[in-house]
This record gives C-alpha cells, sequence and structure tokens, in this order.
C-alpha cells in the first residue's frame, strides 16, 4: 500500500512548546513555584530573585513594554543565529544577555515571584496581538510565535539553572 505524501508524518517545527499555550504556562508556573529564596544556581551569578527579575525583563521585552536598541554583533550575526532562538535544543550555559537585561541589584524574593508570574500571565494572555513587533535585540525580527517558543525556551534555561 502507498501511502499519500500529505499523510507521511514529517518533523514539524512546530512541536516546540510557547508561552501562547496554556499547558506550557501552567509547566512554568508551577516549575516558577517550586522555587525557594535559598534556591542556589547551579551556573552563573545571578541569585533566584535577580533570575526572575530577569526573566521578568524578557517578558516585558516580548510584550512590547520594554524596547531594546539592536546590538551590532546581533544585526551581524542574529539572522544567521536565529534559529537559536526557536529551535528544540536547549540554551546553551553560556548564552550572551544584552546588558539592559542584566540584573545585578538586590531584589526581593517575593515581589520578584510575584512579577514573573503575572508577567508570564499577561504574555499569554496578550496572545499574537499583543505581543511586540519590535525587533529582538540580538535575533531582529520575529513573528509573535517565534517570541512565544523564544520566551518558553528562556524561562526554561533560567528555571534549570536553578534546579526547576
Amino acid at each position: 500500500m502507498v501511502q499519500s505524501f500529505s499523510a507521511i508524518k514529517r518533523p514539524s517545527r512546530g512541536n516546540m512548546k510557547n508561552l501562547f499555550e496554556r499547558e506550557a504556562v501552567d509547566e512554568m508556573i508551577a516549575r516558577i513555584d517550586s522555587l525557594q529564596p535559598a534556591t542556589q544556581p547551579q551556573w552563573a551569578k545571578m541569585d533566584v530573585a535577580q533570575m526572575m527579575a530577569h526573566c521578568s525583563g524578557a517578558l516585558d521585552m516580548a510584550s512590547g513594554r520594554l524596547n531594546l536598541q539592536r546590538m551590532l554583533i546581533g544585526r551581524l550575526i542574529g539572522p544567521l543565529v536565529k534559529p537559536i532562538y526557536t529551535n528544540e535544543k536547549p540554551f546553551s550555559r553560556s548564552s550572551p544577555t544584552d546588558p539592559k537585561l542584566v540584573v545585578s541589584d538586590q531584589r526581593d524574593f517575593l515581589r520578584e515571584h510575584e512579577q514573573l508570574k503575572l508577567k508570564l500571565r499577561q504574555f499569554h494572555d496578550g496572545g499574537e496581538a499583543q505581543c511586540t513587533r519590535h525587533p529582538h535585540p540580538f535575533f531582529g525580527d520575529l513573528t509573535p510565535q517565534a517570541w512565544s517558543r523564544g520566551m518558553y525556551k528562556h524561562l526554561d534555561h533560567h528555571l534549570r539553572q536553578f534546579g526547576a
């Protein structure tokens, strides 16, 4: 029996989790809720409250509340490495951070914990219509789906950093 071309199962780029999916948001909230003020990072320098503030800043960027200028290095190589932002492979531990998203001052755990969950829900609830049209400072122009997959990967990266 010959299978039609349309019936052949092909890998889909749409299988990557994204923050427009309720299940992905619920998963992230549960992982955020597992964090404690004393949770230590498995790599890098941020403490858990700083990490949550950093992730809130990234969600502000994806939601259009924070518009960062394009980085020169991003203009040069961003389009070539854009798949890193949305593919299935987790971010590496040494991924660069925009200096404007670096959080080095002391932060209140409970405040950052609630803010991150609020911003995550706001991003999800706003959906594609409320996603920024401003380019990513490194990767450049992104569709709302690409922002949503990238934000999932970013949160996953930092929650794994803290064992969540």
